[in-house]
């Protein structure tokens, strides 16, 4: 048992011993998670996992890390922290199976102005959820309590994940042609980017009616719909690069459409998307009215709907549709790839 205490600390801001009662509640959380290259238990100075090669012809180790950014506020408003980690985790497994990468295992990192035990346990059970539906393991993690750097109710979340892809089927784009089509895999909603003009279009700081429904989200309530976590595109993507030729694939994240797609576009060919095909929840249609925001904006702001695009060969797409669609992803065409350096044009 563990008998490390300090009383000093504890006057400074810091209470130790809250850390391990939040270790504790964890643990049911981090069980979920457990794979079978996991070697080490939470507690320890490093997280040990062991790859298994097996069938790999030269492995490729791909690493990817982020936040949840100002998304965080709004689950402090809402007095809400279990849906808060899954985004941690989407923000990172959903760019490292960009490159093909199967996710191996997960650390986070949260920061908070005081420990309080069953707050980060719901944090961490956000977590777990992300890795469990990723694959990942949840191997490790610091919780670094900070008084006076940061108020006492609030926090900050990070963390990264580590996967592995045979260098042969790293998907960069290289296999790019013209005609190749483009996928739309849709979005649960706002995701995590773009919070900071949301805050602002709707005042959250000071809005009173974050939980009342909205007649434009079909009776939802503002503070649900912007809360609702990442979508994570793993498994349904490991599936698709087993029966389709992948060329490339995009997750639109901050920066939307018009800095992400290109990212997997190599040069001499640009992405034709068809703007009336794409699928645009209300969330985002509010946004632009209660803000006044442009179109072009809001393509270069938000993921409007899209998720993650894929580009496949053209022979693929109705078997790439379909094998998204049973995965679960109602997944439809949405543009294809032409020549030219554009890197995208929405028509």
């Amino acid at each position: 048992m563990m008998k490390s205490a300090s009383e000093s600390y504890k006057a400074a801001g810091v209470d130790i011993t809250a850390g391990y009662k939040a270790v504790e509640l964890m643990k049911q959380h981090i069980g979920r998670t457990v794979t079978p290259g996991v070697v080490s238990g939470i507690g320890g100075f490093g997280g040990l996992f062991r790859p298994e090669f097996a069938g790999m012809k030269d492995p490729v180790l791909v690493s990817g890390t982020d936040g949840v950014g100002t998304k965080l506020r709004l689950a402090f408003l809402l007095d809400r922290h279990d849906t808060v980690g899954i985004d941690c985790v989407a923000m990172s497994v959903n760019d490292i199976i960009c490159c093909g990468a199967a996710p191996l295992f997960f650390l986070d990192y949260i920061a908070c102005g005081k420990n309080v035990p069953e707050k980060i346990a719901s944090v961490v059970a956000g977590i777990a959820e992300g890795c469990v539906q990723s694959g990942a393991a949840l191997i490790g993690g610091e919780t670094a309590e900070m008084p006076g750097f940061y108020p006492e109710d609030e926090y900050d979340l990070a963390g990264f994940a580590v996967g592995i892809v045979d260098r042969e089927k790293i998907i960069d784009g290289s296999r790019m042609e013209k005609g190749d089509v483009l996928i739309a895999l849709p979005s649960s909603g706002v995701h995590s980017n773009g919070f900071s003009l949301v805050r602002k279009v709707f005042d959250l700081e000071n809005n009173k009616d974050l939980t009342a429904p909205v007649a434009e989200l079909n009776g939802a309530s503002l503070g649900e719909t912007l809360l609702e976590p990442t979508r994570i595109y793993v498994k349904p993507m490991l599936a698709l690069f087993e029966k389709a030729d992948v060329r490339a694939v995009s997750h639109i994240t901050g920066g939307g459409f018009y800095e992400n797609i290109p990212r997997s576009i190599p040069k001499g060919f640009t992405a034709k998307v068809e703007k009336s095909a794409v699928r645009t929840p209300a969330i985002f249609d509010l946004i632009a009215s209660r803000g006044g925001i442009p179109e072009r904006d809001m393509f270069n702001t938000y993921n409007m709907g899209v998720g993650m695009c894929v580009t496949v060969a053209k022979k693929d797409a109705d078997l790439a549709v379909s094998v998204l669609q049973d995965a679960g992803v109602d997944a439809y065409i949405f543009g294809e790839i032409a020549e030219g350096d554009e890197g995208i044009v929405l028509c």
